[in-house]
């Protein structure tokens, strides 16, 4: 029954592909551009603002970053339930409305817990909108070139984030009005009402016409048939290669997390004027779209460990950037570079998410891994922002948790790539062990 089910999703799936598949890139293009763009990427905008405007400590109001983070985390941990049981099509429209209910509640709180509440319906919309469902559709949708896919479609983050910053900046430092940021969330609002009104309607075409989201339900569904009669998940590596993984998603995200969300506030602090400041945010948008199609390009050609290499090296360099800039020329353009590298980094955080998952767990057990990832890296993100913003409070600057950050990061890079390496030796050895029994 299972294997007729899975032929049965596969053929569904593989018609669709051929005729479908630019609806579905141009979709998750359209949903990540958005939800991502101006639910994410303009977060560091409103840090500075907010305390500012309503006299909040910016270490309280970083929590509001860790309930989000929190809530999505547990959510990502049963997306393979939860996507098999709802499917595609109403995960999204339920993302939409809690990222609207999260843009209406920040834009009237008058206190942080109304923020705290904010980021946790953030999180929830964020969970269903993002990496975790866009990493579900490729993967069902794309069996081939999925890197190149993928890093299309979630450079729609950085083209997204590019535009966002642009039209919520001038809105949010307004000399006249120190609330601005309440217009920049209302405005972000209807932005998400109309973009999530338009993806349901193209998916209830595309699902009518071909019943096109249901086949992906149908194959997630064996997975969870799989696993009732008795047949756990058997991970492609040992479990400690696992634990050490989540070690190194967990640092990184921490850090990439804690280092850009108090980017700006960093560059406002050393004497970096907001025009320049949202001009290097900008670039960082841009080439963080650039770049994430890039590793996608270099994972489909060079392999994971390559990519990975090269975003572990970029995040070192960008962070010490940070770090170090100061209103000078040079300063400057130490700040320019960071923007621009650290949008290399990025994508340790986003697209290799799944092809981590896929190289840990293989075809069999991806949505499952996948999502347990995601909860790892967002469990990351949880105190990225708070334990920044701490050591901020107790120094009066970003740069000594910035110096240390910076370490940590390069230690992981080394780790990270000791662990992919032992890991393809193993199972290169169990797969040369499988071929001699077949053939005795």
């Amino acid at each position: 029954m299972i294997n007729k089910l899975k032929d049965q999703a596969t053929d569904q799936i593989t018609e669709d592909n051929i005729k479908y598949k630019w609806v579905i890139i141009t979709a998750c293009f359209a949903m990540v551009f958005t939800c991502l763009g101006f639910c994410s990427s303009t977060n560091t905008l409103y840090l500075a603002a907010i305390t500012s405007a309503l006299n909040i400590k910016r270490s309280l109001l970083s929590i509001n970053y860790s309930c989000r983070y929190i809530t999505a985390t547990v959510v990502n941990m049963f997306f393979g339930s939860l996507i098999t049981r709802f499917g595609s099509k109403k995960l999204i429209g339920a993302g939409f409305v809690s990222l609207i209910l999260a843009m209406l509640i920040n834009a009237k709180a008058e206190n942080v817990y109304m923020f705290y509440l904010g980021g946790i319906f953030t999180g929830l919309g964020l969970a269903w909108t993002t990496t975790t469902m866009v990493g579900y559709l490729v993967n069902k949708f794309f069996k081939e070139h999925s890197g190149t896919v993928m890093g299309f479609i979630l450079a729609a983050n950085g083209v997204g984030g590019a535009v966002a910053l642009q039209i919520v900046s001038p809105i949010i430092y307004n000399d006249a009005n120190p609330f601005g940021y309440r217009s920049a969330y209302l405005l972000t609002a209807v932005i998400l009402l109309v973009t999530g009104l338009i993806l349901q309607f193209l998916l209830r075409v595309l699902s009518n016409k071909n019943n096109n989201t249901a086949s992906l339900d149908l194959a997630a569904k064996s997975y969870k048939e799989d696993e009732s009669i008795g047949n756990k998940p058997r991970f492609a590596v040992p479990k400690s290669h696992l634990y050490l993984t989540a070690i190194c998603i967990f640092l990184t995200s921490m850090i990439l997390q804690g280092s850009g969300g108090v980017s700006a506030a960093h560059m406002n602090d050393v004497g970096i004027n907001a025009a320049f400041t949202a001009t290097v945010l900008t670039v960082h948008s841009l080439t963080l779209a650039a770049f994430k199609f890039l590793t996608g390009i270099m994972h489909d050609k060079f392999g994971l460990r390559v990519s990975m290499i090269i975003c572990y090296v970029a995040g070192v360099v960008s962070i010490f950037m940070l770090a170090v800039i100061t209103p000078s020329e040079t300063g400057m353009v130490f700040a320019m570079g960071y923007g621009v590298l650290s949008s290399l980094a990025l994508p340790l955080n986003t697209i290799m998410l799944p092809f981590i998952s896929l190289h840990l767990s293989g075809e069999r057990y991806y949505v499952k891994m996948l999502g347990i990832l995601v909860s790892i890296c967002n469990a990351g993100y949880i105190i990225g922002m708070p334990v920044t913003n701490l050591f901020y409070e107790v120094n009066g600057t970003y740069k000594p948790v910035l110096f240390v950050f910076n370490g940590v990061m390069l230690a992981i890079g080394i780790v990270s790539q000791l662990i992919l390496k032992r890991t393809a030796a193993e199972k290169s050895a169990r797969k040369t062990v499988r071929q001699k029994a077949a053939s005795s």
